[in-house]
């Protein structure tokens, strides 16, 4: 029987709300600060991330990066055109790709794909507490959603996930 895999689901932290295009939006300073939060917490939960796919979306980039600072991560995201307007199951056919040997994955996008995609994957079989704040608080920028998963990254499909943790991170 194959080890538990983690996937991250995350939204970018706080952006500007003006530039020259959306997707050059770059981080407000909370939400760099944010974002570095959420990587201690990561940390703290004893996550080590070895893959992570981001949106190419400035603030995305830079969500990642502060985050990946924060948890002491030290690898290259896979940065892809197609998360930043991606629907679900894009994000889900994405995510299919990711290495095989890779055992701990942060996905950063944006809303309203990143909730949808959060509440797609989980099986109802996971933490109450979890499951009872991804409902109402929805997924504000900067939440991480992390679940439990049992099948190659191949395999991965809606409801085959378990969520384990929902985490905010605010500096």
């Amino acid at each position: 029987m194959q080890q538990s895999r983690r996937l991250v689901v995350v939204r970018h932290a706080a952006a500007e709300q003006g530039a020259a295009t959306d997707a050059e939006r770059t981080l407000t300073d909370g939400g760099r600060d944010d974002a570095r939060t959420a990587g201690e917490w990561l940390a703290a939960e004893g996550l080590v991330v070895d893959h992570a796919l981001v949106s190419a979306a400035l603030r995305a980039q830079e969500t990642w990066a502060s985050l990946a600072a924060g948890a002491a991560a030290d690898l290259e995201p896979d940065v892809s055109r197609l998360l930043y307007s991606a629907e679900p199951e894009t994000v889900l056919d994405l995510l299919r790709e990711v290495p095989t040997e890779s055992s701990c994955v942060v996905v950063v996008g944006h809303n309203p794909t990143m909730a949808y995609l959060a509440n797609l994957l989980d099986d109802g079989e996971g933490d109450e507490a979890a499951a009872t704040e991804l409902t109402t608080r929805g997924f504000p920028t900067c939440s991480l959603a992390v679940f439990a998963y049992d099948g190659e990254w191949a395999d991965l499909d809606v409801t085959s996930a378990t969520l384990r943790a929902f985490h905010v991170g605010r500096a």
